[in-house]
C-alpha cells in the first residue's frame, strides 16, 4: 500500500512527483502529499483524499525547486486526514520524511522522543521517524537515517530531505518495495516501476537495509554498515503505455481483454509440445522432489483461490499432499515444516506482507520454497530459493484478473514437472494436457468476443444485494475467486459455496429471485452440478449457469446459460473464470463504481 517518489536533479519537482504518484494510484491511498526544497526551506502540502485535491492545492499556491518527495498514504495509524497525510517533519521543519510501511515500536519511540523535549502534532506511527532522525543529527543526515533506523522495529520503505543538506536525498528499505531510478543528471526513488517510467529505464533494485544515498552527480547504495554496494542495473523492457489505458474505459477491462497474450507469455519456452517442462532456473531435481512429503502453498486472496487450484492440479496430476494456506493465518499457527517440505509462495507484487513472512518462517525451519510473483525483483523473488515468473505484465487495476490466470498457469507448469519427474502420468497423457494447455489463449479470446450473454444478464440483475456462487470440484475454486471478485469492485455481498454443501445450510438462504451463478464444467461432476441448481430453481432462484459449448440440456435447468469452449477438464479454470471477471466489472460499471480503484482496497498490501 501507499506509494513514494522521489526526484533530485535540474527539473520542477512538483510535476515530477505528481506524476509519479499519479501512476501510484493503484496501490491504493487515502491522502496524498508533496514536501518540496526551495533554496531555503521545505515546504509541505498535503491534503485528504484523492491527488486531484493535491494537484488543485498546488496550482493555487505552486512549489518550486529540484529537490523533493511525495506520498499517497493508506491510512494504518491515524485517520485519513490532512493531519495525518504525508509527508512528515520535525518541529522546525527541516527534514521532512516520507514512509510506507509500519514502525511496530512507534509508542516506545514517541514516549522516548517526548521525554528528550520533542512534541508530535499527529497520530501516526511515522512521525517518530524524522523526529528520530532530528535527534542524532550532527551535520550528517546518511548517519542520522542510519542510526534512526537501527532504533525502528517494523516494515518500511523511507525517503529523506533535510534543508541543512539541500543536494541530497535519502531513502532506506525494510519489507517495503523501493527502487532507484537511474536518470541522466537527475535520479529518482519509488514504489513501483510505473512511477518513473517515463523518465528512465534504468533501475536499482534495493534489497533490505539498503540506504540510497542520492546527488545531482550520482547514486551510491550503503549497507547498513555503511559500506558501499555495487549493483548491477536493472533495464526495464516493457513499454510505458503498458501501464496506461489503451483505448479501454478502465485499466481492469483492459487487463481482462490482455490475459490470452498473458497465458501465451506465461508458457512460452516453459510448455512445448514433445519436450520436458522448462521452470527457467529452477534448478530442483528428481531426488528432491521425490524427497518431498509435503507442499504448502501459501498466498493471500485471489492469489490464495489460484493455490486451491494448484492443490487440486499437484494432487490429482503429481500425486503429492498439498495444504493451502491463507499466509495471515498460517504464520501464526506453529505449521509444521522441515527439510522435506515444499512451499509455493504466490504474490503478483511479490510484496505481500503476510506471505513474506510465511516464507521467512519456512526458511527458518529448512523448507525448499518456490515463489510465484509478477514482479521481477520483488522480495519475494529475491528471498525464495526458485522463481517462476508469471509474465502478465504490469497490472494496474486493484482487482486481479490477468495475475490470476497465469498464476494458474503457473500452478500446471509446476504440476506437470512434478509430474514428468514422478512419472504419475504417461508421457502421452502429459502432451495431451500440454497440447490442450497451448490452445487456451485462443479458447480465451473466444470468450472474451462473447461477453454480451454477461452484459445483459448484469443490466437485469445489477440491483441485487445479495449472490450466490455455486460449483464443484474446480468450478468451486472458480466460483470463490468470482465471489471476491465481484465483491471487490461492485461491493454487492455474494458467497461461494460448494454445491453439496448446499443442504448444509446455505439454501435456507434461497428464496424467489435470488441470484445464483452456477459453475458445470466438470464431466465427472456435471450430473451432481445439475441437480445442485435444481434445488436452488425450485426455491425460487435466477439461475445463470456456466457450461461448454454442446452441454445444451443445462438450459431445461437454468434461466441464462453462457457457453465457453471446451477444454480439458482440469483446465476449465482458466477459461470459465472469464465470464465471472466480466460479471463482476459489468457489475459495477451498472452501479457506477470505480472500477479501477474500488474503496477500501490496495493493490500491493504490504502491512499486515
Amino acid at each position: 500500500m501507499c506509494g513514494i517518489v522521489g526526484f533530485i536533479g535540474k527539473k520542477d519537482a512538483s510535476s515530477i512527483l505528481i506524476e509519479g504518484l499519479s501512476k501510484l494510484e493503484y496501490r491504493g491511498y487515502d491522502s496524498a502529499g508533496v514536501a518540496i526544497f526551495d533554496g531555503e526551506r521545505i515546504n509541505v502540502t498535503k491534503c485528504k483524499g484523492r491527488l486531484v485535491n493535491l494537484e488543485n492545492k498546488l496550482q493555487e499556491e505552486p512549489l518550486k525547486g529540484t529537490l523533493g518527495i511525495g506520498h499517497t498514504r493508506w491510512a494504518t495509524h491515524g485517520e485519513p486526514s490532512d493531519l495525518n497525510a504525508h509527508p512528515h517533519s520535525n518541529e522546525d521543519e527541516t527534514i521532512s520524511v516520507v514512509h510506507n510501511g509500519i514502525i511496530e515500536n512507534y509508542i516506545h519511540l514517541r514516549e522516548w522522543l517526548i521525554s528528550k523535549g520533542y512534541k508530535f502534532v499527529s497520530e501516526t506511527d511515522t512521525e517518530v521517524i524524522p523526529n528520530l532522525i532530528d535527534y542524532f543529527y550532527n551535520g550528517d543526515l546518511v548517519d542520522a537515517v542510519m542510526k534512526a533506523v537501527a532504533k525502528m522495529e517494523g516494515s518500511y520503505a523511507i525517503g529523506v530531505i533535510c534543508s541543512k543538506e539541500p543536494d541530497k536525498l535519502v531513502a532506506v528499505r525494510k519489507d517495503s518495495p523501493l527502487i532507484v531510478g537511474l536518470g541522466k543528471g537527475e535520479f529518482f526513488i519509488a514504489s513501483d516501476i510505473p512511477a518513473i517510467l517515463n523518465h528512465t529505464r534504468d533501475i536499482y533494485l534495493l534489497n533490505d537495509k539498503e540506504f540510497v544515498v542520492m546527488t545531482k552527480d550520482g547514486v551510491k547504495l550503503l549497507s547498513q554498515e555503511g559500506e558501499e554496494i555495487k549493483r548491477d542495473i536493472y533495464h526495464v523492457t516493457w513499454n510505458a503505455d503498458a501501464a496506461e489505458k489503451g483505448g479501454f474505459e478502465h485499466f481492469m477491462i483492459k487487463e481482462i481483454h490482455e490475459q490470452p497474450k498473458a497465458i501465451k507469455d506465461t508458457m512460452t519456452s516453459r510448455v512445448m509440445p514433445g519436450k520436458p517442462i522448462t521452470l527457467d532456473k529452477i534448478t530442483i531435481t528428481k531426488e528432491q522432489i521425490e524427497n518431498i512429503d509435503k507442499v504448502y502453498i501459501v498466498a493471500c486472496g485471489t492469489a490464495y483461490h489460484a493455490g486451491i487450484v494448484g492443490k487440486y492440479v499437484i494432487e490429482k496430476l503429481a500425486r503429492i499432499p498439498v495444504e493451502v494456506e491463507v499466509a495471515s493465518e498460517f504464520r501464526y499457527r506453529d505449521p509444521i515444516i522441515n527439510e522435506r517440505t515444499l512451499m509455493i509462495v504466490v504474490s503478483q507484487s511479490g510484496e505481500t506482507a503476510d506471505t513474506l513472512a510465511a516464507l521467512r518462517e519456512a526458511k527458518a525451519n529448512g523448507a525448499r520454497v518456490i515463489a510465484v510473483t509478477n514482479v521481477v525483483g520483488s522480495s519475494v523473488s529475491r528471498e525464495a530459493d526458485d522463481v517462476l515468473y508469471t509474465w502478465a505484465g504490469p497490472e494496474i487495476a486493484v482487482a486481479s484478473t490477468k495475475a490470476y490466470v497465469t498464476q494458474l498457469i503457473a500452478m500446471y507448469i509446476i504440476a506437470l514437472f512434478f509430474a514428468e519427474n514422478k512419472k504419475t502420468l504417461s508421457e502421452s497423457e502429459i502432451e495431451e494436457i500440454k497440447e490442450a494447455m497451448l490452445i487456451l489463449p485462443e479458447k480465451a479470446k473466444e470468450v472474451l468476443e462473447n461477453k454480451e450473454t454477461i452484459q445483459k444478464f448484469a443490466s437485469k440483475t445489477y440491483m441485487h444485494k445479495d449472490m450466490f456462487f455455486l460449483g464443484r470440484g474446480l468450478d468451486y475454486a472458480v466460483a470463490m475467486e468470482g465471489s471476491l471478485k465481484l465483491k471487490e469492485i461492485s461491493y454487492i455481498h455474494s458467497e461461494a459455496y460448494a454445491g453439496g454443501e448446499l443442504k448444509h445450510g446455505p439454501i435456507a438462504l434461497i428464496e424467489k429471485g435470488t441470484i445464483v451463478i452456477a459453475g458445470a464444467t466438470q464431466e465427472k461432476l456435471y450430473d451432481k452440478m445439475v441437480s445442485n441448481i435444481k434445488e436452488v430453481k425450485t426455491r425460487g432462484a435466477n439461475v445463470l449457469g456456466i457450461a461448454f459449448e454442446g452441454h445444451t440440456e443445462i438450459e431445461k435447468t437454468v434461466d441464462s446459460v453462457l457457453y465457453i469452449p471446451e477444454v480439458n477438464d482440469v483446465l476449465s479454470p482458466v477459461i470459465s473464470v472469464i465470464p465471472l471477471q466480466l460479471l463482476s466489472y459489468y457489475m459495477a460499471i451498472q452501479k457506477g463504481c470505480d472500477v479501477d480503484k474500488p474503496r477500501n482496497l490496495a493493490k500491493s498490501v504490504t502491512v499486515e
